[in-house]
């Protein structure tokens, strides 16, 4: 390069005739001209491409394979070292694999799709899950997340459910709404069952019921992407990994995934305290612009929920998300609605719930309450020490001594005393009817009406004094206790 731009000066300022600069540095003088047309070597250049004979003769047979991949699964097409054993073993190719890798190359490169960058104003938000796993008390286990991302401002939201579901997809916009201070006008989703029932063409064309319930209390407005055209909100998709790589990595070790969506949500306040490029403040900043743009939230709160008609089965079990609920057993054979959310099942018969359970969020358990099936119980006693719905019902001992000394005394009578005593925990509470149980195994009055009597006066709380505050014109009275001896003289022989 020193000596191409000190020829170019000593010929160009006239100092030296091209002749001479020929003979000084042995030049020939097409070399000469091509100096002198040249600010810095332009390197070697070919008139025409190099031919490839035996590259040229396959070559429409490689862009026929690499164009039938593009309906094949991503994880079956073919590679360059396939290509070429193919080539060899099916069309007595005899060339070398780096040829037909930079025909490979050439071809996707010439037919990789351009996309183009879209404008995001303020108020319109992106909605996608994730999918990740922890160690949730000490076992790997999948879980999905949900992110709701802001592209004007790049803020985004997440959360950790069990699983993808109507009523996890419902209660991460409940939270994300709450985060973001507002509702976006405008969201834009891919094509899940979860929002979409019908399809036209590649775009969902029909909201499910529940997700135009979500729509129809928040009021914001929805956009259903193409088929497989995630870069049409490619703004969350990028903010799912995000979330992966900076809050699941490693391994979070949780023992519940409450609490770690409340370590989601700091992490997602801090996030706000970045700086994006191009941009004069934080995307905290941004945030606040872009709040104004937002719908204001609803007054009411939204219940997350999925609601499935079932019936009840012969044992009084109804299947919801492939786990079993028990109801009453007057209710077995029975219509059903189940009405599953974030931390409880409710079993509806005609408006009136009948039964209530924690969600199971694990796949085919079976969920007794055994207060269910003490109607039941007491019209066959003697399934009283095999009935499964009682297996694990950890009563106090006073119970089991109960049941022992009405057997002693009543035999079979006793037992059914004992499920009559039982069945009190329908009105009463644990505790209540343990207290009276045991008052009643001091006294000796063992039978049920004995017991309902003493729960129902543990109950009462008598009033020691009438309050007058606030009437000054009324006088006080204050009521001595009774004197039970005084009855004594209606006894007989007693003193009148």
């Amino acid at each position: 390069m020193d000596q191409w731009t000190e020829i170019r000066r000593l010929v160009l300022t006239k100092q030296k005739s091209k002749r001479a600069i020929c003979e000084e540095y042995k030049l020939h003088w097409k070399t000469l001209k091509k100096i002198l047309n040249h600010e810095e070597p332009p390197g070697y250049r070919q008139r025409q491409p190099r031919g490839k004979p035996k590259l040229d003769r396959v070559l429409p047979i490689i862009h026929e394979i690499l164009e039938q991949d593009k309906t094949a699964p991503p994880k079956q097409r073919h590679t360059i070292k396939r290509i070429f054993d193919r080539l060899r073993a099916e069309h007595e190719y005899d060339g070398g694999i780096s040829v037909v890798g930079d025909a490979v190359r050439a071809w996707r490169a010439g037919t990789a799709e351009v996309f183009m960058p879209l404008a995001h104003p303020a108020g319109q938000a992106q909605v996608d899950f994730g999918e990740a796993t922890v160690r949730l008390q000490g076992q790997e286990t999948k879980v999905a997340y949900f992110v709701m991302a802001l592209p004007f401002s790049d803020a985004f939201f997440c959360q950790v459910f069990p699983r993808e579901c109507t009523e996890t997809f419902q209660e991460g916009h409940c939270r994300a709404f709450q985060f973001l201070g507002g509702v976006p006008r405008r969201i834009s989703y891919d094509n899940s069952r979860i929002a979409v029932s019908k399809f036209v063409g590649r775009r969902g064309d029909t909201p499910t019921k529940e997700f135009l319930r979500l729509e129809s209390h928040f009021l914001f407005e929805h956009h259903f992407c193409l088929v497989r055209r995630a870069n049409e909100k490619g703004h969350v998709e990028g903010s799912v990994g995000f979330a992966r790589r900076n809050f699941m990595v490693p391994v979070p070790q949780i023992d519940d995934l409450e609490e770690f969506n409340e370590q989601l949500v700091q992490s997602c306040r801090d996030d706000l305290q970045r700086r994006l490029r191009g941009q004069s403040t934080t995307k905290q900043g941004l945030l606040e612009e872009e709040q104004r743009a937002l719908l204001p939230l609803p007054k009411q709160s939204f219940e997350a929920r999925r609601v499935e008609p079932a019936k009840a089965n012969s044992l009084s079990l109804v299947r919801f998300d492939t786990n079993d609920y028990s109801v009453p057993t007057a209710y077995a054979h029975h219509h059903v609605t189940a009405v599953g959310g974030i931390q409880e099942v409710r079993l509806v018969v005609n408006d009136q719930v009948v039964a209530r359970h924690p969600r199971d969020w694990a796949r085919e358990n079976v969920h007794y309450n055994p207060l269910h099936y003490l109607a039941l119980l007491e019209r066959k006693p003697g399934s009283l020490d095999f009935a499964r719905p009682l297996a694990d019902w950890n009563l106090p001992d006073c119970f089991d001594v109960l049941r022992r000394r009405l057997e002693g005394e009543r035999q079979s009578d006793g037992r059914r005393e004992f499920i009559r005593v039982l069945r009190l925990l329908e009105t009463l509470k644990l505790a209540e009817l343990t207290r009276a149980i045991e008052r009643a195994l001091a006294i000796g009055a063992i039978t049920v009406d004995a017991i309902r009597l003493l729960a129902e006066q543990g109950r009462e709380q008598p009033s020691q004094w009438f309050s007058l505050d606030g009437r000054p014109h009324l006088q006080g009275h204050e009521i001595p206790p009774p004197h039970l001896e005084h009855y004594a003289c209606l006894l007989p022989g007693g003193d009148r």
